[in-house]
């Protein structure tokens, strides 16, 4: 498998008219070469040039994990000491012939360190956007892939589900999210989780992106509970919006609002149609029932190693959804220092139509 995945960013290379990328730490890493490395003050690149064997700089205390692989891969180790580094990833670039040429990067990953580094070896090579390139490598999933989030959606389900009971009136939020968190080890995420869950009650919940607070949980709050597992590297997203005690006719309404968009937008995708039909049909839901204006993002991103990645559900995005495409699809409304609802789940395009990879109810439910 991970051959494969190395022969194909070898030919996609030659497409993009690159001669290599560069890849530190993070999911194109790991998705290529099954490495595990995390960011940190001692810089780890590996520089895969077309059609020669990729070489790896890293620390020596790193050398365990690049002692027995089923590939071939250069190994340059440097020592503690940082005036000694230059000269190590300048052997690596020298060894791969790579300066004065066209070297993509990943500008979301690749940070000035490890940048400063690589450019001390090939000084006279240049450094274009290689995003397009390296995120079409991870864009179509393979099974064992989609098994992997199937995995992570369950675990994320089950553990919210094992947290309901022990929402109570008065507790925080922090309070809230805390449990969650455990539930979700407990029910075995991976200790990295995609994201620190989002747990926002009455007014915060109008925030898409609320952090929790000590905010405590009041009778009449809508709750957004935005939260996700990761399994063996793989994550799920979801979120669902719950009701604490009685809560008003208006709200109880958006509510079904965003359910009918969420629904709607599941029911758009499938091969074959844009990524922006996905975003108006559940935008249309909305729009059409006068809260347009607090629908504020767009309707759902792309899942897999990464908590965002491509492709974006977008009104602008054109690109056509093909089987092996995962993404959240994720409706919302926001009414500012009110209540805010969201319901999102997770989708993987199939040759016939769309996977949904989460079922847990998406009707208001009471808790507290």
């Amino acid at each position: 498998m991970t051959q494969s995945r190395l022969d194909l960013l070898n030919a996609s290379l030659q497409n993009a008219g690159l001669d290599a990328v560069l890849l530190n730490p993070g999911p194109t890493l790991t998705h290529l070469t099954g490495l595990r490395f995390h960011l940190m003050e001692r810089p780890v690149v590996l520089m895969f040039a077309k059609d020669q064997v990729p070489a790896i700089v890293l620390p020596e205390l790193e050398l365990q994990k690049v002692a027995s692989l089923p590939y071939q891969l250069q190994v340059f180790a440097y020592p503690e000491n940082p005036l000694e580094w230059d000269g190590v990833f300048r052997k690596a670039a020298q060894s791969l012939n790579l300066d004065g040429k066209r070297i993509g990067v990943e500008p979301r990953q690749l940070r000035l360190l490890e940048f400063r580094h690589v450019r001390a070896g090939a000084p006279e090579a240049d450094y274009p956007d290689a995003s397009d390139v390296l995120s079409a490598l991870r864009l179509r999933k393979e099974q064992a892939e989609v098994d992997a989030m199937r995995r992570a959606v369950k675990i994320a389900q089950d553990a919210l589900e094992a947290t309901i009971p022990l929402i109570k009136m008065g507790m925080t939020e922090k309070e809230l999210s805390s449990e969650l968190v455990v539930q979700l080890l407990k029910h075995g995420s991976d200790p990295e989780m995609p994201f620190a869950p989002i747990v926002s009650g009455g007014p915060n919940s109008a925030n898409p992106h609320a952090s929790p607070t000590e905010r405590k949980l009041q009778a009449g709050d809508l709750l957004v509970v935005d939260w996700g597992a990761t399994y063996d590297g793989y994550i799920s997203d979801l979120t669902r919006t719950f009701a604490v005690g009685d809560v008003d006719e208006e709200y109880q309404n958006i509510h079904k609002i965003v359910q009918d968009a969420n629904a709607a937008g599941r029911a758009a995708a499938k091969p074959g149609v844009p990524c922006a039909a996905v975003d108006q049909a559940a935008r249309e839901v909305i729009e059409n029932a006068g809260y347009g204006t607090y629908f504020t993002h767009r309707t759902g991103h792309g899942i897999g190693m990464e908590g965002h990645e491509e492709p974006y559900m977008r009104g602008d995005n054109m690109q056509l959804l093909e089987p092996g495409m995962a993404f959240t699809v994720e409706p919302g409304i926001y009414l500012p220092d009110r209540n805010g609802v969201r319901i999102e789940d997770n989708v993987v395009i199939t040759e016939t139509g769309a996977d949904v990879l989460s079922d847990m109810p998406r009707e208001l439910r009471v808790v507290g």
